[in-house]
């Protein structure tokens, strides 16, 4: 069986992390773990979690980052994450969140940080014309959208818009990504860990350079 892998994967929203993630994850089979897609999991179950971020959530507040780093070590934690890996998505955010993160993995540190670097107009119109399945979180688009209508190929789920994939709500989304999130990049290059990649480029290439890196990578501590 391949090795597992730990990895974080950064870029702007509609740079392709998801659609990486989830081919990442099936080739070294460790678990894609997306803190966006764990908060609105959580949320529509009604959690006490849930109900906490969405209170947070609804009056425009940011959630603090020990609650984000709770709800993540609690899932790296678990026997597949320990064992084999993870790849996270969506987290770390802040450097707040990265120095927590870097505590929590201290013992088995990350292989290294990949980052998609795509253009501000690009991944607007990736993001305008994204559609989602609200049952597995399958990623279709309006030029590549499912077989059979607006259900999802995979799972027979309803294929949605989401909410916050609005030409202005993507905009505030992009703003915070700059203020809060572009900082990482310095903090995990100072640490000898980041790697950028053109995420503009298709889905398939985008892929076979990530693993390249990733395989010098681990070739490089194995030695």
């Amino acid at each position: 069986m391949t090795a597992g892998v730990r990895l974080v994967v950064l870029g702007k929203q509609g740079a392709g992390k998801g659609t990486q993630c989830v081919r990442l994850s099936h080739r070294y089979a460790v678990p894609h773990i997306s803190t966006g897609d764990m908060l609105r999991a959580a949320v529509r179950e009604q959690t006490e979690l849930g109900l906490k971020a969405k209170t947070l959530m609804d009056s425009g507040q940011l959630l603090p980052d020990e609650l984000i780093m709770g709800v993540v070590a609690e899932r790296l934690g678990e026997r597949d994450a320990r064992t084999r890996g993870f790849l996270l998505d969506g987290f770390p955010r802040t450097i707040g969140q990265a120095e927590m993160l870097e505590s929590t993995v201290a013992e088995a540190p990350l292989d290294c940080v990949i980052d998609l670097e795509v253009p501000t107009e690009l991944v607007m119109n990736r993001l305008v014309s994204r559609r989602v399945c609200t049952a597995c979180g399958a990623i279709y688009s309006t030029s590549q959208p499912p077989i059979h209508g607006w259900v999802c190929d995979n799972c027979g789920g309803e294929v949605i818009q989401r909410k916050d994939d609005t030409a202005d709500a993507i905009m505030v989304r992009l703003q915070a990504y700059e203020k809060e999130t572009r900082p990482l990049i310095e903090f995990y290059r100072d640490r000898g860990l980041l790697e950028t990649i053109d995420g503009s480029e298709d889905p398939d290439s985008v892929f076979a350079v990530t693993v390249a890196i990733i395989k010098k990578r681990q070739a490089d501590q194995s030695r």
